[in-house]
C-alpha cells in the first residue's frame, strides 16, 4: 500500500491517470514488473511499457491487469450494483469478441458483493444505496477482472468519516488478503499514515 500526498494541484491524480494507462506521459517511461502477461511477445526482462502497447493490446492490459477507484463511484444509474459490478468484464470480452460465460460473471460479482456485505443490496440501483454503500459496489466492480494493483483517488473523499474508516479497511484487506497493490492518493493524512509506504508530491515531483 502506497500512500501519494500533496497539496491540490501537486500532481497526484495526474501519476494516478498515467499509471492507470488513461492519460500518456509526455516524457519519461512507465514500467510494469509483472510476473504473468498475455502480452508476452512484448515482455522483456525490465517488464512491460504500458504505452508501447497498440491500442487493442492497451485495453487489454488495463482491463487485466489494473483497477479504478475514484472519489466519485461512476456508477450506471440505471443497472442494479450486480449489474454495475459485471459491466467491466462483460464489455471487455465483448471488445475482444470472446465468448461470455454470463453465469460465471454472475457468479463473481455476486461472490465480491457478498464479501464486501453487499449481497443483500445486489438488486438495487446506485439511487437506492447510500453513499459507502456506492463506493463498495465501486471497489468490487474494481476488483472483478482481478487486477495486479488496485489505483485509488480520494476514495473516501466524498463520506462521512465513520464510512471513510469502514472503506479504508475494505481497502487493506484487499491488500493483505488479495495481495493486490493498493496505490492511494489521499488528503487524509491519518489515513495515508497507516500505508506501508508514503509519498510527498510537490510540484509534479516526489521530495526527498
Amino acid at each position: 500500500m502506497v500512500g501519494i500526498v500533496g497539496a491540490s494541484g501537486a500532481g497526484k491524480s495526474t501519476l494516478l491517470h498515467i499509471l492507470g494507462t488513461l492519460d500518456k506521459p509526455t516524457s519519461g517511461t512507465v514500467i510494469y514488473k509483472i510476473q504473468e502477461s498475455e502480452l508476452k511477445s512484448q515482455k522483456s526482462e525490465k517488464g512491460i511499457n504500458p504505452f508501447s502497447l497498440n491500442n487493442g493490446e492497451l485495453a487489454i492490459f488495463r482491463n487485466r491487469m489494473i483497477g479504478f477507484v475514484f472519489q466519485f463511484h461512476y456508477l450506471l444509474p440505471e443497472f442494479t450494483a450486480l449489474e454495475n459490478v459485471m459491466m467491466p468484464v462483460l464489455i471487455s470480452r465483448s471488445h475482444r469478441r470472446e465468448a461470455v460465460d454470463y453465469k460465471e460473471v454472475y457468479d463473481r460479482a455476486e461472490k465480491l458483493l457478498d464479501e464486501l456485505g453487499l449481497y443483500q443490496r445486489k438488486n438495487h440501483k446506485p439511487g437506492e444505496l447510500s453513499g459507502g454503500e456506492q463506493q463498495r459496489v465501486a471497489v468490487a466492480r474494481a476488483l472483478v477482472a482481478n487486477p495486479k494493483v488496485l489505483l485509488a483517488d480520494e476514495p473516501t473523499g466524498n463520506l462521512d468519516t465513520a464510512t471513510g474508516e469502514e472503506l479504508f479497511k475494505l481497502l487493506m484487506d484487499i491488500n493483505s488478503k488479495l495481495g493486490v497493490t493498493l496505490v492511494l492518493v489521499t488528503h487524509n493524512q491519518s489515513l495515508s499514515a497507516r500505508c506501508h509506504r508514503v509519498l510527498e508530491m510537490v510540484d509534479g515531483k516526489f521530495r526527498g
